[in-house]
């Protein structure tokens, strides 16, 4: 589909990393654009893959380690068990404030018509196969893809 074909709002968000901080981002811009009546698809790349591994998206971790936004000091953050409790911490907060988790919101992304996709060179590259992922993962893509289904889209790197 080519920008002159559709003109509807389109947006295509790059997700291309897994830590459980850095998901949502994607995701709660992908659901928000649905919501307004824009059309939106997620390209999962490089360690964003885990977002969409089914294996791994439950279990997503906050990166404390390299984090200027750490609430704690880089040598503690880097101490074992930190990421947990930090995810821990995180999924607490946003249970609280009733934020689907990373699994839910895939499936909200699916039935509201968002699609999402994993890149094919990453998938390589972590030797995954289309098994591996979510359901609701419509297809493993090329870069040149994502170009041709983004054309017309505002582009969103997060």
């Amino acid at each position: 589909m080519n920008a002159s074909q559709n003109n509807a709002r389109r947006v295509a968000i790059i997700c291309s990393h897994g830590g459980l901080d850095e998901a949502y981002p994607s995701l709660i811009l992908a659901n928000a654009a649905r919501q307004s009546g824009i059309d939106a698809f997620v390209f999962f790349t490089f360690w964003g893959l885990d977002v969409i591994t089914e294996s791994k998206l439950d279990h997503l971790h906050v990166n404390m380690v390299g984090n200027p936004s750490a609430p704690v000091p880089t040598m503690l953050a880097g101490l074992p068990g930190m990421e947990s409790l930090a995810g821990s911490m995180m999924m607490k907060q946003m249970k609280e404030l009733e934020l689907p988790t990373v699994r839910e919101f895939l499936q909200i992304l699916d039935e509201a018509g968002a699609e999402l996709y994993a890149c094919e060179l990453a998938m390589k590259m972590f030797k995954r196969e289309k098994k591996d992922l979510a359901k609701e993962v419509k297809d493993v893509i090329t870069a040149g893809d994502f170009y041709d289904l983004a054309e017309g889209a505002q582009i969103i790197f997060t």
